[in-house]
């Protein structure tokens, strides 16, 4: 079998996020096949015979005026990405009681053991936000209640929102190796309840939910804002992520002009979660 040269492409990125999961979800349409996160950045990789440079021109953040993002490319020898992949990923803990594992890591004694195994997708419960929203669907009664996880990623919030025991979770997201990636986390928790559809906010019409996780990005969340409310039942829950401390006070006017009232507050890594709630009349 002839040995497959990769190309590696050193991101540097300021600031890191939201840009680094934009990218990687537009490098992921170009055919990258493995991404490792970064302080400053993130580290990408292609089978060399697989790149042809003006795919570069269709990665739009690029071009950004938001964020400044620079690279260098090298030529590397093959690279056993399985064991690289194993290197880079550690198990955490969730306030003693859910844990976040790849497959090949041991079981932890917790109430709630999740499996999974991100590819290209986002939300292995490392990153800030996504710690946060766990712990939030720790201290939250979930039981018999009707959840959206938007932006789903890996799927791991779905996950934990069935183990919580929600009666029904939709898990949606625009990119399709979040889709796949989140069916095949679902599959590999054996959960029952969980539905994921491949789209953005135009699915959410006509449906509601008791409780709604959006942990994506600022601009995506003032954006749907009025659909996210639309579809959250009287005295529903809103639980968000996915932006700096400095943004609150524009995402709380957003809510606050659907009538939705602030409730909770979590600040981790500089990253924050809000939770706020739909009043009943």
């Amino acid at each position: 079998m002839k040995n497959m040269n990769y190309l590696e492409f050193k991101f540097v990125i300021e600031p890191p996020q939201p840009a680094s999961e934009i990218l990687i979800a537009e490098l992921g349409m170009e055919g990258f096949e493995s991404f490792v996160e970064n302080e400053d950045g993130i580290t990408a990789y292609i089978p060399k015979e697989e790149f042809e440079a003006e795919s570069m021109t269709g990665i739009h953040i690029l071009q950004s005026d938001e964020f400044d993002i620079s690279f260098t490319q090298t030529e590397i020898e093959q690279v056993n990405w399985n064991v690289e992949w194993e290197k880079n990923f550690h198990p955490i803990i969730v306030n003693e009681k859910c844990g976040v594992r790849a497959p090949f890591h041991p079981k932890p004694d917790v109430t709630y053991d999740i499996v999974i195994e991100p590819k290209m997708s986002f939300g292995t419960g490392h990153h800030a936000t996504t710690h946060m929203m766990i712990e939030f669907l720790l201290e939250h009664d979930l039981e018999n209640k009707k959840v959206l996880d938007m932006g789903c990623g890996t799927g791991v919030l779905a996950i934990v929102a069935e183990k919580r025991g929600a009666s029904r979770i939709d898990a949606i997201d625009i990119d399709n190796w979040c889709f796949q990636n989140t069916r095949e986390n679902v599959e590999r928790n054996e959960c029952q309840k969980i539905a994921a559809f491949e789209g953005g906010a135009e699915l959410l019409k006509d449906r509601t939910y008791d409780v709604i996780i959006a942990n994506i990005n600022r601009n995506i969340l003032l954006e749907d804002m009025k659909a996210y409310n639309n579809s959250l039942s009287k005295g529903g829950e809103l639980y968000l992520s996915g932006f700096y401390a400095k943004d609150v006070p524009v995402i709380r006017e957003a809510c606050e002009k659907e009538g939705l009232e602030y409730n909770d507050y979590k600040e981790r890594d500089e990253w924050v979660a809000l939770k706020f709630l739909k009043k009943n009349n």
